[in-house]
């Protein structure tokens, strides 16, 4: 069967106040743009060619934020994560985030389609002084169109490191099947689309915890969550949020992820 295989490399540096192309590099169905922008922030879009993923695909995608640069790193449209016949889909990226530099990794909704089988990797490396905020999201089907999702694999995998120090390591694992319960309120609670946030930020304690705090009265009563772990400077603010449908949670998305871009507008993709 045919399969595909995508690498893409974007390397960027400082320039006259602005963040600029370093190094690019594309190979098979990955893909790389950078749309022209007013503000000083490099703005990255990654696109599939493939049109999703399915098993045995592989994309590998590697970035690199010199020492005081801005980029936005985004994705052209939804990943889609296609039933698999045999095998498993796998993405990898590999972000380092150099000296006062700040990264944010905003890529729009993964879905996964029934019996999709996905394993996706995030590795991060942050040095002295770095930003880095990450978003990953998760939707069971396309409620628009009465897709469920009733047999599938997905596998998440974080690690964020500040230096030599692991500071965020986290799995999220799902094995669906007919004979597991995911409404329960020990697993999905009846949602069908899921957000991680981590946000590792050089601030002081006092400025982490009202960002928490603000992020709580945002999040509210609905299903989700917000903590800051770590000491200040060294720590980082997780948050979670889940809601019956994609839009559902994009709404609520929105205004908590603006409180951790440091003034950095959202990409045009994620406007509802």
């Amino acid at each position: 069967m045919q399969r595909s295989h995508g690498e893409g490399l974007l390397t960027v540096k400082a320039l006259a106040g602005r963040t600029r192309i370093d190094r690019l590099r594309q190979a098979g169905n990955a893909k790389i743009r950078v749309p022209k922008t007013h503000g000083d922030a490099l703005e990255a879009v990654l696109i599939n060619t493939a049109g999703g993923i399915t098993g045995g695909d592989t994309l590998d995608w590697t970035l690199a934020a010199g020492p005081g640069t801005r980029t936005v790193v985004t994705t052209q449209a939804c990943e889609r994560v296609y039933k698999s016949s045999e095998g498993v889909g796998v993405q990898t990226s590999t972000v380092r985030v150099g000296t006062e530099a700040s990264l944010f990794w905003l890529p729009q909704e993964t879905i996964l389609f029934d019996r999709g089988r996905f394993r996706r990797t995030i590795d991060v490396t942050l040095d002295e002084g770095a930003r880095f905020v990450g978003l990953e999201t998760l939707l069971l089907g396309r409620e628009a169109m009465g897709e469920t999702v009733s047999t599938g694999v997905f596998h998440d995998r974080w690690r964020i490191r500040r230096g030599d120090a692991l500071i965020h390591a986290d799995d999220l694992r799902l094995d669906i099947s007919p004979d597991r319960d995911f409404a329960c309120p020990a697993a999905l609670g009846g949602n069908r689309a899921v957000a991680t946030l981590v946000a590792v930020l050089p601030d002081d304690a006092e400025t982490l915890d009202l960002a928490v705090a603000r992020a709580r009265t945002l999040i509210g009563d609905g299903a989700g969550g917000a903590s800051r772990i770590g000491e200040a400077s060294k720590g980082k603010i997780v948050i979670r949020l889940a809601a019956p449908s994609g839009f559902a949670l994009r709404q609520r998305l929105l205004p908590v992820l603006a409180l951790f871009l440091d003034g950095q507008t959202l990409p045009k993709v994620w406007h509802l």
